[in-house]
């Protein structure tokens, strides 16, 4: 055993806490899924009780690296946030070897001790914990610093202390959400002002409104929120912009809800930023014969969300599962580097608008062309995309 070992498990022994194993229905196998705090850019450097990890690759390094993965409530299966950070480490197992084991918390009181469990496991020791969604925070920065020899990655958040400093041993990965929200918002307001119809949805141009439905009302989801708004607004200033939030990420039946009120009251198009919660957002589309908009992974191909491909507009893609692959890769080549904060945006391929597999074709030229310009102006820095929503 290593000196850093003997420390890391000094800490176990003083914690006296049970084994990975010891929380039922929070560890799982890894699972299939295509895949939910800002800080300073610098360069990148940095349900089921049973168990099990990667074990395919074609690099004996990748093999030697074992990755615990802690992911946000809502858990493998929302067809969006979660699924993208499974599909990097699956990307990584795949190329690299890279073995691994899933964490679903069943609520945010479980991810403190499931990170913790992962740090002090010696069987197998876990040479990075990824710590998915803004909720672990607060329960990752105190377990970082009981663990200082023990890698980490935040997704969706900082680990900053209270004077300021960033946590050393934590790699930060935040995405300007806002980016990618401006063109699919750009795209709503250009169809929304059109006689559009295609696959099983239509618009009616005399209403000129559009929805957005919000996970929980936190400052993440409110970066979606605003930059969709400034992006319906460049396509024009008359357009109204309903909004709700779910208060959850789990739940396709308050999405569902949120969206038939839109669409009742003359939404021809609803973007949703609510993980699994949003599921219920194509079925309320899918209803009324209206149109949506999907999060973080392209749901008009995601299991579970592909289905609902004929009402699904496009996708503001977040590429969580690269920033887990990324940080993946640099603990394995030993270039992992904590302390930083990581910020993707359209300019660093971090986010993107993608239009539907069925839709995309049928959108016409003109609308697009304008969607690239917008696309242009924010990478060139002609546009400058609010954070915040515009009261």
């Amino acid at each position: 055993m290593t000196d850093i070992d003997k420390r890391r498990r000094t800490v176990m022994k003083v914690g006296g806490t049970v084994g990975i194993a010891g929380l039922a229905g929070c560890i799982s196998s890894p699972s299939d899924g295509n895949g939910d705090g800002d800080g300073d850019t610098s360069s990148d450097g940095g349900s089921g009780d049973g168990t099990s990890t990667g074990t395919d690759g074609n690099s004996d390094g990748g093999k030697d690296t074992n990755v615990g993965m802690v992911y946000a409530t809502g858990g493998l299966g929302d067809n969006s946030f979660n699924d993208m950070a499974n599909k990097g480490i699956k990307q990584a197992k795949q190329e690299f070897g890279v073995q691994f084991q899933n964490a679903e918390p069943d609520s945010p009181s479980d991810v403190e001790n499931l990170q913790r469990q992962f740090a002090q496991s010696s069987s197998p020791n876990y040479d990075l914990i990824c710590c998915i969604g803004y909720v672990q925070t607060n329960s990752l920065i105190k377990n970082a610093g009981q663990y200082p020899d023990q890698d980490f990655m935040l997704v969706d958040s900082v680990a900053e202390k209270d004077n300021g400093d960033l946590v050393k041993n934590v790699a930060n990965y935040t995405f300007k959400e806002q980016q990618g929200s401006f063109l699919v918002g750009n795209l709503a307001g250009q169809l929304t002002q059109m006689d559009f119809s295609a696959g099983k949805g239509s618009t009616n141009p005399d209403k000129k409104v559009v929805g957005f439905v919000g996970g929980k009302e936190v400052p993440l989801i409110k970066k979606f929120e605003a930059g969709y708004k400034a992006g319906v607004a460049r396509a024009s200033e008359d357009i109204e912009v309903k909004t709700a939030y779910a208060g959850t990420y789990s739940d396709p039946v308050k999405g569902k809800e949120a969206a038939i009120s839109m669409y009742e009251s003359g939404a021809d198009i609803v973007y949703h930023a609510a993980g699994g919660t949003g599921n219920g957002v194509f079925k309320a589309a899918n209803q009324k014969g209206r149109f949506a908009i999907g999060v973080d992974s392209d749901q008009s191909k995601a299991k579970g969300t592909a289905k609902f491909s004929p009402v699904i507009l496009a996708s503001m893609v977040k590429k969580v599962d690269e920033a887990v692959y990324r940080c993946t890769k640099h603990v394995m080549n030993g270039k992992f580097k904590g302390g930083q904060v990581n910020t993707l945006g359209l300019k660093d391929g971090g986010v993107e608008a993608v239009y539907g597999a069925d839709l995309g074709s049928k959108i016409p030229q003109d609308v697009k062309d304008k969607v690239d310009e917008s696309r242009k102006a924010i990478v060139n820095g002609d546009i400058e995309v609010p954070t915040k929503p515009k009261q």
